[in-house]
């Protein structure tokens, strides 16, 4: 997300005429019934039509040329990524060059546009509030898999698997898929004996990867950390850990894909 990378930027910047910002938060949502037909393409154009036909009364030649400039970037970002637009997008352009942010988010967004010498972030501040950084954290008997996501996106999955030979903890990244060896995920093969044998190690062994998970929530700014599994595997795992658990989930998960995972969550 360039958003987080640059809000220090953005909250800092104040430019002079004739350079501004524009900043534009528009609703792209195509399950808005007000969004049916692509009427965000009819909100773009008149937002932009209604800043260069202020400015060309005002006859302000430079800033005109600098609005216009902007203008055909933020059309050409919409063009180029007219189909993997999701329920918004949150945009910040100078016509200094000195800021340009282009960010295509999964949560509301209400559709407002501003030309002026400083960016508006106030929606933007509410929607931090509403949508903070995700820690998710799946149970599974012998895996964890953990799930970072910002604005409603996935933005890292990484899988923890208990090696039972060893007992030592293996991290993988990426998404993961179910292996017919692995705990539940291979149900196939799954034997009473490895229950057996897990139900009487399964609290020693969560207790021994809970540190790295707080770690990892300390180190990567988890705002808000949930926990989902089975009662008994998502309570143990949630004991364990230091870091404030917002939600425990008793729910089994893992196998379903991060972005399933990420509207049960938060909708």
């Amino acid at each position: 997300m360039q958003l987080k990378q640059q809000w220090n930027k953005l909250k800092n910047l104040k430019l002079e005429k004739p350079n501004s910002v524009l900043t534009m938060y528009l609703n792209t949502d195509p399950a808005d019934p007000d969004q049916q037909g692509g009427e965000w393409k009819i909100h773009l154009k008149n937002g932009l039509n209604r800043f260069e036909n202020y400015l060309t009364k005002d006859e302000d030649k430079d800033e005109l040329h600098n609005f216009q400039k902007i203008r055909k970037q933020v059309e050409t970002f919409f063009q180029e990524n007219q189909k993997d637009l999701k329920k918004g997008v949150i945009l910040f352009a100078s016509s200094d060059e000195s800021v340009w942010i282009a960010d295509i988010v999964q949560v509301p967004v209400e559709t407002n546009f501003y030309w002026q010498e400083t960016p508006v972030i106030d929606q933007l501040e509410q929607i931090y509030r509403d949508f903070p950084r995700l820690g998710i954290v799946l149970v599974q008997q012998n895996q964890v898999k953990t799930i970072e996501a910002e604005l409603g996106f996935v933005e890292e999955t990484k899988l923890f698997e208990l090696d039972l030979d060893t007992e030592d903890w293996r991290q993988h990244e990426g998404p993961h898929h179910a292996d017919a060896s692995m705990g539940k995920g291979g149900k196939n093969t799954q034997t009473d004996q490895f229950d057996k044998r897990f139900r009487e190690n399964q609290k020693r062994w969560y207790k021994r990867l809970a540190p790295t998970l707080d770690k990892k929530a300390k180190d990567q700014q988890w705002e808000k950390i949930y926990v989902a599994g089975e009662e008994h595997e998502a309570n143990d795992l949630a004991s364990y850990m230091q870091k404030n658990i917002d939600q425990v989930i008793h729910q089994n998960i893992l196998d379903q894909e991060e972005h399933h995972v990420l509207e049960k969550i938060i909708g």
